[in-house]
C-alpha cells in the first residue's frame, strides 16, 4: 500500500506532529518513515513561506486593477506629452485670410464655418482630399490643400501661439488701472477670450492683475476670475439667418456682412483684402448697400436714428467703449448677436450683443 500525502497548511501539519509525539512515545521504523515525510511536505511549505510566497488568496493576477491603472497613467502621459496646444493631430489654416469649413466633403456643401489663417483644428480623419476638422465649437470638412500638418504645424504652433485669459466669471469688470477702486472700462461675460497685452509691466502673470486687449482697447482684468493658456486662433461658426419677418434691404445687409467672417483685422483698416477695424468693417458693408458713414465708431454713433436695445432689427449697429467713450462697434444680426472685426488675434467673428457693455445703438436704414 503506498502511502499519499497531501500538502496541507502549517497550522495542521503542526498539529499532526504534535498529536503523533504525544501518543507515540518511541517510533517504529515505518512510523519515523511517516513523520520523516511529514516533515519534508513542512520544510517544503515554510520555506516556500519564507521566501515570500503568497496564499492563493492573495495573488495578484497579472490583470489586476493596479496593472490596468499604471498602463492608463502611462498611455495618459505619452498622449500629453505628444500634443501640441491641446490638440493630439494638430493642422494650421494655410490661408491668407480664411478657409470656409463645410458641412460635407463637398465644395457645395453648406458653410458651417470659418477657419481663419494661422488658426489650429483637430484633424478627426482624412478621405479623397478633405480633412475632417474640429476648432472651437465648430466642426466640419475642408480640402486638405488649406492645412499644415505634422512636424510642420508643431513647430510653426510655438510661433503663432498666443496668452489668452478666458474668463470663468459669469460677468468680469475690465479696469483702466491694476487695482480695484479704480475706473470699470465696460464688463465682459463667461467663456469670452482676452488677448494678453502684456506680462511684465503694470500688471503681470504672476500678480493678482493682468494686462489684456478687449477689442481696439487695453485694461486690466483680475487674476483670479480667469484662466491664462497658450492658445492658437479657432474657428469662427458661421451663422445663417432666414428671411422670415425681415425686409429684402435687412436680409441683404446682413448676407453682406456674414460673408466677412473671418477676414483679417488691421488698425484704421478699410480694405478689405488687406484688413479692416471695426468702424472699417461697417462702413465697408453698409457702402455695398449705397449707405455711407464716415471711418470712426464714434461718429457712426452719431448717423441714423437711436434704437433701444429691445427694439434691435438685423442691420442695426450697436457701439462699445470705454466708460461713455465710444470706440468700437458692430452689426446685429438677430439672435442677440453681433459681427464685427473684434481685433488682430481673431479679425471678423461673430459674438452676443451683451460679450461686453453696450452704449448706445443706431438704426442706418
Amino acid at each position: 500500500m503506498r502511502l499519499k500525502i497531501r500538502k496541507l497548511g502549517a497550522v495542521s501539519l503542526v498539529s499532526v506532529i504534535a498529536f503523533t509525539a504525544l501518543r507515540t512515545p518511541a517510533l517504529s521504523a515505518r512510523t519515523a518513515s511517516i513523520h520523516a515525510g511529514i516533515n519534508a511536505v513542512l520544510a517544503e511549505y515554510l520555506n516556500e513561506s519564507s521566501d515570500g510566497a503568497k496564499t492563493d488568496s492573495e495573488q495578484t493576477p497579472a490583470g489586476s486593477k493596479a496593472d490596468t491603472q499604471k498602463k492608463q497613467k502611462k498611455k495618459a502621459q505619452k498622449e500629453t506629452a505628444a500634443s501640441v496646444n491641446g490638440y493630439q493631430n494638430l493642422g494650421i489654416a494655410n490661408v491668407d485670410n480664411y478657409v470656409n469649413i463645410r458641412e460635407t466633403a463637398d465644395e457645395s456643401a453648406r458653410i458651417v464655418g470659418k477657419l481663419p489663417a494661422d488658426a489650429g483644428c483637430e484633424i478627426l480623419s482624412t478621405a479623397d482630399g478633405w480633412y475632417q476638422i474640429r476648432s472651437g465649437e465648430v466642426s466640419g470638412y475642408v480640402k486638405n490643400t488649406y492645412l499644415i500638418t505634422g512636424k510642420q504645424a508643431a513647430g510653426l504652433a510655438k510661433k503663432l501661439q498666443k496668452k489668452v485669459a478666458t474668463v470663468r466669471a459669469a460677468t468680469v469688470y475690465i479696469r483702466e488701472k491694476p487695482a480695484a477702486d479704480c475706473a470699470i472700462l465696460t464688463m465682459v461675460t463667461e467663456g469670452e477670450e482676452l488677448e494678453v497685452a502684456e506680462e511684465k509691466e503694470g500688471g503681470s502673470l504672476d500678480s493678482e492683475w493682468i494686462k489684456i486687449r478687449l477689442d481696439e482697447e487695453e485694461g486690466y482684468v483680475s487674476a483670479k476670475y480667469v484662466h491664462v493658456s497658450e492658445e492658437l486662433k479657432k474657428a469662427m461658426a458661421y451663422t445663417e439667418i432666414t428671411r422670415d419677418g425681415l425686409s429684402e434691404e435687412r436680409y441683404n445687409l446682413v448676407q453682406t456682412a456674414l460673408g466677412y467672417v473671418g477676414n483679417r483685422y488691421a488698425a484704421q483698416g478699410t480694405d478689405p483684402e488687406k484688413g479692416l477695424d471695426s468702424a472699417g468693417f461697417t462702413m465697408q458693408v453698409l457702402s455695398e448697400h449705397l449707405i455711407y458713414v464716415p471711418h470712426s465708431a464714434r461718429k457712426q454713433a452719431g448717423c441714423g436714428t437711436s434704437v433701444d436695445t429691445s427694439q434691435l432689427l438685423p442691420g442695426d449697429l450697436i457701439f462699445y467703449g470705454i466708460g461713455s467713450t465710444i470706440s468700437h462697434v458692430g452689426m446685429y444680426i438677430g439672435n442677440g448677436q453681433i459681427i464685427h472685426a473684434s481685433g488682430s488675434r481673431e479679425g471678423v467673428k461673430i459674438s452676443g450683443m451683451f460679450y461686453r457693455t453696450p452704449i448706445c445703438c443706431r438704426c442706418m436704414l
